[in-house]
């Protein structure tokens, strides 16, 4: 009779065990090994659903990219003309000059936003996915197929979008105010605070204001990312509206801000190693993306050098989808579940009676 209410064993067999400080998000080591056992489950459902959505990405990436190249090949095509005229005619020439940039400019903000945009579906989908199978394993740990896995997801994608992007907005509000900072400062446009004249020791100032202060505010991207993360499994699982889920991952987190902070930045620490790993290693492909750009162009080497300069941050983007963000995924998902279940044990101690056992969590049906 002790044991009433306990986890169950499919929750000892996906690795979750007994221990109510890792259930309840006290163990960063124990979140990480729930939120392996989860996947390890359901490997074949996830991460085969995981599978699918990195090919689509890579395939609509690809396109984009394609796109864009497409779109400013006569661009590239004028600069060439212009850098060949002036070579041929002995005269010096800047790159890009002549009305060249600004076409290319556009274009490059046109499929940076398309592909911000993708990244956004990719991480949203994922999220919505893991979140699901996450609570799946806490409640029964039966069975999960991709079929089902998928039309739960639908149901509560539209939501999990929202959640995301309002996210983004945040996060990427916040990052642009240490960039206007530094601007400014770099502009010599604070009072007070002079630029470093060229081959000159910066002042204290200045170190201060134009780089002490855009790190710091830099850095609370991040912190505001890791205490928002909680909210897309919040809409997903308890149905709640985005900016509901939103203020409730503030407020979840809030009770566990060394935990949620700490495997934050563990995740992150991964997905920062395998994007520079996988940037390393493709970097030799480059050169055989150019050599294959160069013949398509008929050896415009402006186009291909901007090729030859992507390629290996395209690489590794398209990378990170199947290799990190199972991991990410699952551990921010095992992380509003714990926080889920402190909360719940929360209200049940101070209840009497049978009120005070917890009811569960995620009523995705």
């Amino acid at each position: 009779m002790a044991h009433e209410g306990t986890p169950s064993t499919d929750r000892v067999a996906d690795g979750i065990d007994d221990n109510p400080t890792e259930q309840q998000g006290g163990s960063i080591g124990g979140a990480l090994r729930s939120s392996l056992g989860v996947v390890r489950r359901y490997r074949g459902t996830l991460y085969g659903f995981t599978l699918r959505v990195s090919a689509l990405t890579a395939v609509l990436g690809c396109a984009i990219v394609a796109g864009g190249f497409a779109a400013a090949w006569d661009t590239f095509e004028g600069v060439r003309d212009y850098a060949d005229r002036n070579i041929a005619n002995e005269d010096s020439y800047v790159a890009y000059a002549d009305g060249g940039l600004p076409p290319l400019v556009r274009v490059g903000v046109v499929v940076a936003l398309l592909l911000l945009m993708l990244g956004l579906l990719v991480v949203s989908v994922l999220h919505t996915a893991y979140a699901i199978g996450d609570s799946h394993a806490t409640r029964d740990g039966g069975p999960l197929a991709t079929r089902e896995l998928w039309r739960r997801n639908r149901r509560r994608f539209p939501a999990a979008l929202v959640v995301n992007a309002l996210t983004g907005v945040a996060v990427g509000v916040v990052e642009l105010a240490g960039l206007v900072l530094f601007s400014l400062v770099d502009g010599g446009e604070v009072p007070g605070v002079e630029p470093t004249p060229l081959h000159e020791t910066a002042t204290w100032q200045y170190t201060l204001v134009g780089w002490v202060l855009p790190i710091a505010v830099w850095c609370l991207g991040p912190l505001l990312y890791f205490r928002l993360s909680a909210a897309t499994a919040e809409t997903v699982l308890e149905r709640r509206s985005p900016f509901v889920a939103l203020y409730r991952s503030w407020v979840l987190t809030r009770r566990a801000r060394r935990h949620t902070l700490g495997l934050g930045a563990l995740v992150t620490a991964a997905a920062v190693l395998v994007f520079w790993l996988a940037r390393y290693a493709a970097a030799p492909l480059a050169h055989f993306a150019g050599l294959g750009m160069l013949w398509l162009s008929d050896d415009n080497v402006w186009i291909t050098g901007v090729l030859v300069m992507i390629f290996p941050t395209a690489v590794a983007l398209l990378l990170l989808p199947p290799v990190v963000m199972p991991l990410v995924c699952a551990v921010v998902a095992r992380l509003h579940g714990d926080l889920r279940a402190r909360e719940e044990t929360g209200r049940g101690a101070g209840a009497v009676g049978p009120s005070a056992v917890s009811r569960p969590t995620g009523r995705v049906g």
